[in-house]
């Protein structure tokens, strides 16, 4: 059997021996949004929980307005958003310029955008005279807006914080402990400083911190928070089907928006199975899923948990950008094993970047992990991985197993989630 995953900006062909018993777990198609312009319009007019856009705009009458949006590791349409949102704005505050709307891209503790990498987010063209900034973790000026009740120091940048109208762009995708991406994590992960995001995922280890867990999820929860802290307006999330297409539009309150996107988001990618398997080919689902080892590493997790414990996985990550973080590699070059990093990490405790190692080590652990990608072997080697030619090691796994193995591929690892279900 020849089975197309995508890998990086193109696809890879590989050869699964008739010997295996293969299930494609794909995601779920629902109609794609045909007119996004409209889609926008008809969210802007309802928005959940919020007045309709132009009345609250008009109320606010704000002097200065920030929109944080995501870095290029989230494929959010910006060129069709950005456009007719400051069309709109621009009508309920015909006082304001161009140069009153600042556009903060949020990436966390990525690697802060140069122009060149801003340019490829946002086009000077569909957001003509105003400021785009790319957001600086580290170095930025912040706003402390206080603790969450849960210990999170709430600070924010100071671009974004000081604006009378702020408003966060993003998409809703499974999170391998967030739950669902989206709502407020635009802002207060996206534009936030390296100690807020630190505290927020340090409750990753709560058992409540799963994929595709909205309610009763401490790191979710700990976020929904802090945005209420922060105070923002309006949220514009999408949800994209495994091509990328939009399938789902909303705008509004941003824990209203999250609630209402993130049951279209689990319609797509929540897969149900009824036993685990032998065998997992995964793909992160392409660029820019797979634009680095520290992004693929959510698919190996996802992906792992559809495996049976001391089975074999296989990653296609291209992984153009090699490993994606200096923290993590750096880290996780100190140990010889997986195992050191874990009780190095839980002696410790919680460190940003230093996490990935972790939860690579998790997956590695309990399986037998090979990796298909860009990635010259020693590197992957120093990260606790193995390089591997993925038609030739598939086929050694099959016929070395005893029996028929079930082998299931993953076309989508980084937003695929599953749900065991009775057979």
């Amino acid at each position: 059997m020849v089975v197309k995953l995508k890998y990086g900006r193109g696809v890879y062909e590989l050869q699964i021996p008739e010997e295996a018993d293969v299930a494609v777990l794909h995601p779920a198609s629902l109609p794609i949004l045909e007119n996004l312009v409209e889609a926008l319009k008809e969210a802007l007019d309802s928005p959940l929980e919020r007045p309709p856009f132009d009345d609250l705009v008009r109320n606010m009458a704000p002097r200065k307005v920030a929109i944080a949006v995501p870095d290029e590791t989230r494929p959010t349409p910006l060129s069709s958003i950005l456009p007719l949102l400051l069309k709109r704005l621009y009508r309920a505050a015909p006082e304001l310029e161009p140069s009153d709307v600042t556009i903060i891209v949020g990436g966390g503790l990525h690697q802060p955008l140069d122009s060149l990498g801003l340019t490829s987010v946002i086009q000077p063209s569909i957001t003509p005279g105003c400021r785009v900034i790319a957001h600086d973790a580290l170095n930025a000026r912040m706003v402390n807006f206080g603790k969450t009740s849960r210990g999170t120091p709430v600070m924010i940048n100071a671009e974004f914080a000081g604006a009378d109208l702020r408003i966060v762009i993003g998409q809703i995708d499974p999170h391998q402990f967030v739950g669902f991406t989206g709502g407020s994590k635009g802002v207060v992960i996206g534009a936030a400083s390296a100690q807020t995001i630190e505290h927020n995922h340090s409750l990753m280890f709560d058992p409540g911190a799963q994929v595709g867990r909205f309610a009763g999820n401490p790191v979710r929860e700990d976020m929904n928070e802090a945005g209420r802290m922060v105070g923002i307006h309006l949220a514009v999330n999408m949800v994209l089907d495994s091509d990328k297409k939009p399938v789902g539009l909303f705008a509004g309150d941003p824990e209203a928006v999250l609630a209402a996107g993130a049951d279209t988001c689990a319609a797509i990618y929540g897969v149900r199975i009824s036993r685990k398997f032998d065998i997992v080919i995964a793909s992160c689902g392409g660029h820019p899923k797979d634009i680095c080892l520290y992004q693929a590493q959510k698919g190996l997790n996802l992906a792992s948990h559809v495996l049976k414990p001391g089975g074999r996985i296989l990653l296609l990550a291209a992984c153009p950008q090699g490993v994606g973080d200096d923290v993590y590699f750096e880290y996780v070059c100190k140990f010889e094993t997986p195992q050191e990093v874990l009780a190095d990490f839980r002696r410790l405790g919680f460190k940003m970047g230093a996490h990935k190692a972790f939860l690579f080590g998790r997956t590695l652990d309990s399986f037998d992990v090979a990796v298909a990608s860009e990635l010259d072997a020693e590197t992957l080697e120093m990260c606790h991985l193995r390089a591997a030619e993925p038609s030739k090691v598939v086929r050694f796994w099959v016929e070395a197993f005893e029996g028929r193995p079930r082998v299931a591929v993953v076309p989508n690892a980084n937003t695929t989630f599953f749900v065991m279900q009775s057979e």
